[in-house]
């Protein structure tokens, strides 16, 4: 990489992850390389400007922070996307999906969630070698750890536990997605056959990128609660996923660190705050929401057809060249 080639990092949040997404950029920055530079691009469709101004104070010499508002351009599939969405999911989840489109003139780029620390620099994943791979990640171990989980990545996706990953960290080789049109087939199987499933941008990403996957060690996306214990000093990203966040739950297993960095923000004492504040009610909600979770695994497991079922028809549909998912399902697409 030359030196001052920029490394684009995307993440997606609105006003209700503003804060713990500032708690990220900051920990992304100070263990950047402050010989290489970095720009930092916010997908949102929603987040005011105080929040951006907020967000955009981290902004140092070589780590730029720009805003994408992609309500303009995602406006014409919004309301189908927003159709299928169900429990606490956001429209933000889906727009990972899109950037190889939205972003033609980057080659590759790497996707983080924002309820993340990152603890060293990421322009050595932007510079890991990707072959004629379609993503860099990680294992699920939240996938692996689960009975019915691992059964369901089986049976529902065809995959073994071990082969599936999570989708919060990724590096992106945006030219080869371009050039397989994942984009195009996960418009096609979203929906065409709007299939019931567990993670809705995770399943179709392990299923269209299939094969053209390279694994890295899960210190790269560590899950609090899952996984192999880990120093911290032998992490490189704690992602604080499910519904373990150190602002909602005392005693999350490595919140001390980001604490570090949310006291180092303008939103530690609002961070603070919401954990003090976070209810009975709202706790009994997140457990809850893992017993739906996987109650809705084991009902999948159970029908008749899978999306795997669906995913071979819609490859060899869309080998065709000419193949448009949105001339086929008559909607307009992208406005780029």
């Amino acid at each position: 990489m030359k030196i001052n080639e920029e490394i684009p990092i995307f993440f997606s949040s609105d006003d209700n992850y503003a804060s713990c997404l500032s708690v990220a950029i900051k920990s992304l920055e100070e263990n950047s390389n402050k010989d290489k530079s970095y720009r930092v691009i916010v997908l949102t469709s929603s987040m005011n400007e105080e929040n951006r101004k907020e967000i955009k104070s981290l902004e140092t010499k070589n780590v730029r922070i720009d805003f994408e508002d992609v309500s303009s351009s995602l406006e014409k599939i919004d309301k189908e996307l927003k159709l299928r969405l169900r429990d606490y999911y956001s429209i933000a989840i889906f727009y990972r999906l899109f950037i190889p489109n939205l972003f033609p003139y980057y080659e590759k780029a790497i996707y983080l969630d924002a309820d993340m620390v990152i603890l060293d620099d990421v322009a050595k994943l932007y510079e890991m070698e990707m072959d004629n791979n379609m993503l860099i990640a990680t294992t699920d171990m939240v996938v692996n750890e689960s009975e019915s989980f691992c059964k369901y990545s089986k049976v529902a996706l065809g995959l073994e536990p071990e082969k599936y990953i999570n989708s919060g960290m990724l590096v992106m080789n945006l030219r080869e997605m371009r050039k397989e049109k994942i984009e195009q087939k996960f418009i096609y199987l979203l929906l065409k056959y709007n299939m019931e499933v567990i993670a809705p941008d995770q399943d179709y990403l392990n299923l269209l990128c299939k094969d053209r996957i390279k694994y890295i060690e899960e210190n790269w996306d560590k899950m609090p609660d899952f996984g192999k214990d880990y120093d911290v000093k032998d992490l490189h990203i704690i992602h604080f996923n499910m519904m373990r966040k150190p602002w909602h739950y005392e005693e999350v297993p490595y919140s001390d660190v980001f604490w570090e960095y949310a006291k180092k923000t303008n939103y530690y004492d609002v961070l603070k705050k919401e954990l003090e504040n976070y209810s009975k009610e709202q706790k009994q909600a997140d457990m809850q929401g893992v017993v739906n979770l996987t109650n809705l695994s084991n009902k999948i497991i159970g029908n008749d057809i899978q999306l795997i079922d669906v995913v071979h028809e819609t490859n060899a549909i869309t080998e065709d060249s000419d193949f448009n998912a949105y001339e086929v399902l008559n909607i307009e697409g992208l406005l780029i």
